[in-house]
């Protein structure tokens, strides 16, 4: 296992909340120090049959835990299911059929072992308890939350300050999610922020149990292409993880440098040192990596994960050649340049000849005027590794391909 600092900074990666962390760094060093991996949950409603890379970020952090030697719990809420999650709505959702959960649950157990090893990975159904309780236990379980507590959460205080109706099953959900959290005694369980409260819950059950309540730790709910609403169908700003290999690469590669860097927190597996240099070199800092080098390497990442390196690899290369076809002239100059360490963006320029100076250089940059790869270049301080081939366009019509030796 790893140390607890190293766990710690693995955990924390892309987190909103760790609750709560001092008790979470006491279950990892216990965990430590006698070889016995923390029991790990996260719950998924099958309540539609497809995932998109959005609904991948608990998984992901899941198979972080995995990674870690923690012992990892998928659990398919076909018992909750058939509730129908509240969370964030508006009105009553509309409860599925027992046959239509089964049909989506075993839809998700073949995608999400795209990203989680099976072989590590112990998937349970909470009808196994659930479905066992009587009347009698369900109206017991009922009795431990009052309707005081559960309208402190913020969608139902909502729904019930503005009159709209509240099904009564309804707030059986969180007493449900949280009860799961007391059949599987669970150490940690994970959760998007809007399911905090939920989370939260779980702790209380199992306080009330005489358990040692789970930490919680809270992801946040993925932007999607747009970079701005969460990512969904209905929005169409998605990336389907059933999607063809091309579509993936070509809506990884559409994203904003900004948002790679996001896409890259919450849904890669590179490491923390890896991850830096990819912040810094979309801010232009010194041995930074080239964002569109980064952006590609996490298309072909994304892709490889759903199919395999191979596709990933002709997806790859499909986006490269539309790319060239569709954005560049076919008569580009090649100009070769001899550097062993990065190059200020401006003098680059200026030994490409696509300006006179780099006072004129600078300017252009200010601007918004050069693009390395069809990405603009955002601060003229910016530096360029000087690695294999790009291509730099300086205002509408000037271009170079730049072959570094």
């Amino acid at each position: 296992m790893k140390s607890l600092q190293e766990q710690m900074a693995v955990i924390r990666r892309g987190a909103i909340d760790v609750l709560v962390e001092s008790e979470l760094e006491q279950k990892i060093a216990k965990s430590i120090e006698t070889g016995v991996p923390l029991k790990i949950k996260a719950g998924f409603d099958p309540t539609a049959p497809d995932l998109h890379v959005g609904h991948t970020v608990l998984i992901q952090k899941l198979k972080q835990f995995q990674d870690l030697g923690h012992q990892v719990y998928f659990l398919i809420g076909d018992f909750t299911g058939m509730i129908g999650d509240p969370t964030g709505k508006n009105e009553t959702r509309k409860p599925l059929t027992r046959e239509q959960v089964l049909d989506n649950a075993q839809t998700y157990k073949e995608q999400v072992f795209k990203i989680l090893d099976p072989a590590k990975t112990k998937v349970v159904f909470n009808s196994s308890w659930m479905g066992e309780m009587s009347a009698a236990d369900l109206i017991a379980l009922a009795s431990r939350y009052t309707v005081a507590r559960m309208l402190e959460r913020d969608d139902f205080h909502k729904r019930f300050t503005g009159q709209q109706p509240i099904a009564i099953h309804e707030f059986l959900y969180p007493l449900v999610q949280g009860y799961d959290s007391v059949a599987l005694e669970a150490d940690v369980e994970l959760g998007g922020t809007d399911q905090k409260f939920n989370l939260l819950v779980g702790r209380e059950l199992q306080k009330q149990d005489g358990q040692t309540p789970q930490c919680v730790v809270t992801m946040p709910l993925l932007e999607g292409l747009d970079g701005v609403n969460k990512m969904s169908k209905s929005l169409n700003n998605y990336i389907g993880i059933t999607e063809a290999p091309k579509e993936i690469f070509g809506k990884i590669m559409s994203i904003s440098d900004e948002l790679m860097i996001r896409y890259y927190e919450l849904l890669s597996d590179v490491d923390l040192a890896a991850l830096q240099k990819i912040k810094d070199g979309v801010a232009g800092l010194s041995g930074g990596a080239h964002p569109m080098e980064s952006k590609k390497a996490l298309g072909r990442e994304i892709v490889a994960r759903f199919y395999d390196q191979e596709q990933a690899g002709v997806a790859e290369e499909s986006f490269v050649q539309q790319f060239k076809q569709k954005e560049l002239p076919d008569d580009i100059p090649t100009v070769e340049i001899s550097a062993s360490e990065p190059i200020w963006v401006c003098r680059l320029l200026t030994d490409a000849g696509l300006t006179k100076s780099n006072g004129e250089a600078r300017r252009l940059v200010q601007q918004g005027g050069v693009k390395i790869d069809n990405q603009k270049v955002a601060e003229p301080t910016m530096e360029v590794a000087p690695q294999g081939e790009i291509v730099v366009q300086a205002g509408k019509r000037r271009f170079a391909r730049i072959v570094f030796g």
